[in-house]
């Protein structure tokens, strides 16, 4: 598949399905068990997927999924209950309509994931369904006082569950905060990178989906930003780059070694 793609905005209803059959959609999604869209709901101050871009892109997932998948929607909001904020979203009658689950993030059941490119944590408890799905990050594109902008990465940082990283006397997640969030967006990325970001960007006039990093690069250009500006977005592109090319050159070196010995 392509790194991504754009498309004019018209409606979710149409642009949704002709944008997901771009990048043969239909084809990838039937190689999964589970599914999680993972829209934001960070907190009643931010900016939220709305239930109709969520919607569009859940009955394309339900249409095209194999038999046996199994789709969930899962958040966890930032100081806030999350079931209230799935109700007050309207996400339960989409859930119901589809047959699907709702699951708050920030009670499931956890994993202790240890990395050693972590920055700022020794191990992470991170959920399990997301380790053990197919992952969807659904921001919509936006402002950020915290992270600068709201994109694919920084919509990942709901995988922090509250029972594990929420303040003794505060229901925020203080305990993510402690460095600059670029951090923080690093290391849950290091659990596990969304598998596909879609972001609606249609108050620019696009949809995008694709790679979840390079889809955060073009989004940062359509709210006039540079995405070497955007300290999360910088951060995390040098950091798994060089990850990559470091385990590249073991690799090389260790073939090097093994065709000397021939």
């Amino acid at each position: 598949m392509a790194k991504g793609v754009s498309i004019k905005f018209k409606s979710y209803e149409e642009t949704i399905p002709k944008l997901l059959a771009l990048i043969k959609f239909d084809q990838e999604i039937k190689k999964h068990n589970s599914i999680v869209l993972k829209p934001s709901l960070k907190n009643s101050d931010s900016r939220i997927t709305s239930a109709d871009f969520l919607g569009a892109v859940l009955q394309f997932c339900v249409a095209h999924k194999n038999s046996s998948a199994k789709i969930y929607i899962a958040e966890g909001s930032d100081g806030e209950d999350t079931r209230d904020n799935f109700e007050s979203a309207h996400y339960k009658p989409l859930a119901e309509k589809y047959g699907v689950s709702l699951i708050d993030l920030n009670t499931s059941e956890t994993e202790e994931v240890n990395d050693m490119h972590f920055t700022s944590f020794d191990t992470i408890n991170y959920p399990k369904i997301l380790r053990e799905s197919y992952v969807i990050s659904m921001p919509v594109l936006a402002d950020d006082l915290e992270t600068e902008i709201q994109g694919s990465l920084s919509t990942m940082l709901g995988a922090f569950p509250a029972a594990h990283y929420k303040g003794f006397l505060s229901s925020k997640k203080t305990k993510i905060k402690k460095s600059p969030m670029k951090y923080a967006v690093h290391d849950i990325l290091r659990c596990k990178m969304p598998d596909l970001a879609i972001i609606d960007a249609s108050e620019q006039g696009v949809i995008l989906t694709g790679n979840p990093l390079e889809m955060d690069k073009q989004a940062s250009k359509l709210v006039g930003r540079d995405w070497r500006t955007i300290q999360h977005i910088r951060f995390v592109d040098d950091s798994f780059s060089n990850i990559e090319r470091e385990k590249a050159e073991r690799e090389a070196a260790k073939a090097k070694k093994t065709a000397e010995k021939i």
